[in-house]
């Protein structure tokens, strides 16, 4: 695989790996394409139409828009802290250039929803912080000197920006760790909330939705803990048992953000495939369901097919992947399957780090990104993972339903496909093997033969 390439975002024709069947048919098809090699990047592809009849090819995906499942959201990914001190190192121009390729649904890749995190995460380059920081041994259960201050550094530069290119853009907040002082560490690394601090917790919550609609960012959702299996105590975390989050949301912050008269949604969980019992204590509380309206998953163990199994369960809530980068055209074809395991969301993790992989005080190996900043000439180089969200972020749109298409191989080649709010059909192709696939899309009875190039992901578009 060839990453780390400079490449500007290609619209040209093309169908070297891409090839229709004979145009007998009205309905014209568009595609784009994009390689690992990024010798083709959204790369448009036209003259496709379907044809009356098959070509007999092996590989089928039929497309049936009337079998629908859910809707989608929003795709994007991080603003998190190391994404904000690189743009703040960048002229006012790259800077606003960068977003735009982010986030504009038209001159970019359309990403609309965005994780914040209330406080710093585990990946920043400043010494971690909450909204309420102080000296050891001390406390304050009236959360009188909470302020979101430091997010005026960073973070909130970054929001406004975004929201300045993209007035739609929707985010959802979580939080690493509670502030030290409410932990049995008595610091915001490692350790649990102590149940005396539960109602101060929420009220801190509270505080930060209302803090950041007071900045005009509205704050879309919620989750009570990022990765609450996790207790460590070289980074921000806390420890959360199923049933402690379900006393918390049922008790405290669920009451707590009705009282304030918030619309902020609440996800639970937030954590890997692995655990469904988790999401699964809360949400059989009839009393702490209420509150609920999805739960968020990370990928990092178990496998997507757990979002089915909660989706069948509890029908009424809604499944969100709230958390992990991937990578090439098998990242692709994993999100893929979270989509075809009733997401209706991805998001990426980080979006912008230097040729070192910095800002990065975290415990982490190199971490890859989508965009990379040159530490020296503070240019940026967009790389194939920018190329591949950018496939399913800005042809699937907010409100997109997914329609059925049957199983493939998972690790070499895998489809999805939605009908957006336009009532355009938009199926999503990757072939992550090393050889041209040849398969045949059939819609309505009609047929278009097509093939796609080593390590590749083709988006086809036409009308309903």
């Amino acid at each position: 695989m060839k990453r780390n390439v400079t490449c500007l975002l290609v619209l040209a024709c093309g169908a070297a790996a891409l090839t229709a069947g004979v145009a007998t048919a009205e309905t014209a098809v568009e595609a784009r394409v994009t390689n690992e090699e990024l010798s083709r990047a959204h790369e448009f592809v036209e003259g496709l139409t379907f044809a009356p009849e098959s070509s007999g090819a092996e590989t089928v995906i039929a497309v049936d828009a009337d079998q629908r499942f859910q809707s989608i959201l929003g795709i994007g990914a991080w603003f998190e802290h190391s994404t904000g001190q690189n743009l703040a190192k960048m002229d006012p121009g790259d800077r606003a250039a960068l977003m735009e390729r982010l986030v504009h649904p038209k001159r970019g890749i359309g990403m609309n929803l965005m994780r914040l995190c209330i406080g710093t995460s585990d990946f920043t380059g400043t010494p971690w912080y909450s909204y309420n920081d102080l000296p050891y041994g001390e406390t304050d259960p009236g959360l009188e000197q909470f302020s979101i201050e430091r997010d005026q550094e960073y973070i909130l530069p970054m929001i406004r920006l975004a929201r300045d290119i993209n007035p739609e853009l929707l985010f959802y907040a979580s939080p690493w760790s509670p502030p030290g002082w409410m932990k049995d560490t008595g610091a915001m690394t490692g350790g649990c909330l102590l149940r005396e601090h539960y109602e101060t917790y929420a009220a801190y919550l509270v505080k930060y939705v209302q803090a950041y609609e007071a900045e005009g960012a509205p704050i879309h959702a919620l989750t009570p803990q990022n990765e609450p299996g996790v207790d460590n105590p070289a980074y921000p975390s806390c420890q959360w048992t199923a049933e402690e989050q379900r006393v918390f949301v049922r008790d405290y912050l669920g009451p707590a953000l009705d009282e304030a008269g918030l619309e902020t949604k609440l996800w639970i969980f937030d954590h890997n495939f692995n655990r469904p019992e988790f999401p699964r204590t809360i949400l059989s509380d009839p009393e702490a369901a209420q509150y609920v309206d999805g739960v968020g998953w990370h990928f990092y163990e178990g496998t997507p097919e757990a979002m089915g199994v909660i989706q069948e369960e509890f029908p009424d809530k809604h499944q969100y992947f709230t958390e992990g980068s991937t990578f090439g055209t098998t990242g692709a074809l994993q999100i893929v399957s979270f989509f075809r395991n009733w997401a209706r969301s991805y998001n990426a993790w980080v979006i912008l780090l230097d040729e070192h992989q910095r800002p990065n005080n975290g415990p982490f190996i190199p971490t890859p990104t989508p965009v990379i900043l040159d530490s020296e000439t503070r240019e940026v180089s967009y790389h194939f993972d920018y190329y591949m969200y950018g496939h399913f972020s800005k042809w699937t749109p907010r409100g997109a339903e997914r329609v059925y298409t049957p199983e493939s191989e998972r690790d070499s080649f895998g489809h999805v496909a939605f009908v957006t709010p336009a009532g355009e059909v938009v199926l999503h192709v990757v072939n992550a093997s090393e050889d041209v696939r040849a398969f045949e899309i059939t819609w309505n009875g009609r047929y278009l033969a097509s093939e796609l190039g080593p390590e590749s992901i083709a988006t086809y578009r036409w009308a309903k």
